[in-house]
This record gives C-alpha cells, structure tokens and sequence, in this order.
C-alpha cells in the first residue's frame, strides 16, 4: 500500500496517457461540446497511437545519440589530457543551445531534405548540453580520496573509471539526461514542421486551421509524455544511489 501511495503520481500520469492515447476520439462529444463553432472539433487523420510511438521513437533516438556524445564529451575533458579543453567544450555546447531548434531546421531542411533527419539533428543539438554539463560535474565532484583508495587497492584506470567514477557520477549524469529528455519530448513537437511525424501534427495543422480543439488534443499528450518521462526518472534517481563501498571492494581481484 506505501509503495503505490509513493508511486500515485506516476500512475496516475501513466492512465492518463494510456487513457488519451488510445480513447481520444472517444473525447470527440466533449470537444463538440467545448468548441460548438468547430465542425471537426476532433483531429482524425492519424491515429494519435501512430502518433505518440512515431513521438516517442524520436525522442528516445535522439536522446540515444545525446547521451552517448554528452557523456563521452564529459569523459574527455575530465581526463588530465582534455582538461584543458573543458571551456572550449562548454562554449561550444553554449552556443549550440543558444540556436533555436527552428533556426536549426530551417538551416538544415535546404542541405539535408524534409524528414526526421534534419530533426534528429536539431534534438542532439539542443539535448546534448544538460547531458555533458551532467557528465562533467558528476565526474569532477568525486572526491580525490575515494579515488586514491582505488589506487591504493590495485585498480587500474579503466577499472576505476567503470567501477567507481561512473557509479558514484551516475545521479548526476541520470538528472542532466532528465532534463534532456524532458525537454526534448516537447521540443520534438516541432519536427512536424520539416515533414517528420510527430504529436505536433495536431498542433500545427490546429493553429494554421484556427482549430483550437486540435492544439489542445496534441498538447494534452505531449505534456502527459513530458510528465510521465520525468516521474520515470525520479523513480530511477532514487533508486539509482551511488554507493562507494560496493565499487571498491574487490577492486584488484579483476
């Protein structure tokens, strides 16, 4: 009974998606009834399943491809080798945020073609920031000591970047990919734009349209996949503890 009171928010989210995405048009007369002047109050030209899957397949590529350049990224410059090119790599990844994810597609739909390409593109450049900036301060935090122990007991470097500095930066990096994610799943509303298909078809075509009820079906899923997204993660972080002893016993015997 505890364990589903602490989890409620996260149920609740989760029904509620489930709930929306499948029994959407069964929503059709209450949006009749909320927008009367509407003579196709409900968004019917794609499945809103098709929808939420074609949605989340970019989100969670995306968010692949930023979790893995992010985290390497903040491999490299906490390193003694790449140390010095940590502020480069900060600016960098500034300025890259700094672009609006628009801006991003309108650049790169000339060079590259309609698609989800170009918005993959627009996704890494915008997700991949809070996913270093994680990286590198959950490795820069770890005290020196804990890494002299595991020295001390005959670890070497790779052993102790896997079994100590990347267990005990996990929670650290697990928030920056949070926020990358999170952000991202509303971000990626916009690949709808440049032809990819996505929950913002039903907003795009419900604000070229003057359709209120379609922005308002579009949004309303993609704000549920926002909050289930970050409820997941919590639940992650917090049974994602770092725990040094576990990482440093044993250390030489591998």
């Amino acid at each position: 009974m505890k364990r589903l009171y602490r989890y409620r928010w996260l149920a609740a989210s989760s029904l509620l998606l489930l709930g929306f995405t499948f029994g959407m048009p069964l929503t059709a007369p209450l949006f009749a009834s909320a927008f009367p002047q509407l003579a196709r109050p409900m968004y019917l030209q794609d499945a809103f399943t098709t929808l939420v899957l074609a949605h989340l397949s970019i989100v969670l590529l995306s968010g692949a491809i930023a979790v893995l350049g992010g985290v390497a990224a903040g491999l490299l410059v906490t390193r003694p080798a790449g140390r010095p090119f940590r502020s480069s790599l900060e600016t960098v990844l500034a300025i890259s945020q700094s672009f609006p994810p628009v801006a991003v597609l309108a650049v790169a739909v000339p060079l590259i073609g309609f698609g989800e390409t170009p918005a993959l593109i627009a996704l890494v450049m915008y997700g991949v920031l809070p996913v270093a900036q994680g990286a590198m301060t959950g490795l820069s935090s770890i005290s020196p000591a804990i890494l002299e122990i595991a020295r001390g007991i005959g670890m070497n470097r790779w052993q102790i970047l896997y079994r100590v500095e990347l267990p005990l930066a996990a929670p650290v990096i697990l928030a920056g990919v949070r926020t990358s994610v999170v952000i991202n799943i509303g971000t990626a509303a916009i690949a709808s734009t440049v032809g990819a298909k996505t929950l913002g078809l039903p907003i795009i075509v419900g604000l070229s349209g003057f359709n209120t009820a379609y922005v308002i079906q579009g949004a309303l899923l993609v704000a549920l996949l926002a909050i289930v997204a970050d409820q997941l993660f919590d639940l992650l972080g917090q049974r994602w503890a770092p725990r040094a002893g576990p990482a440093l016993r044993g250390g030489g015997s591998a």
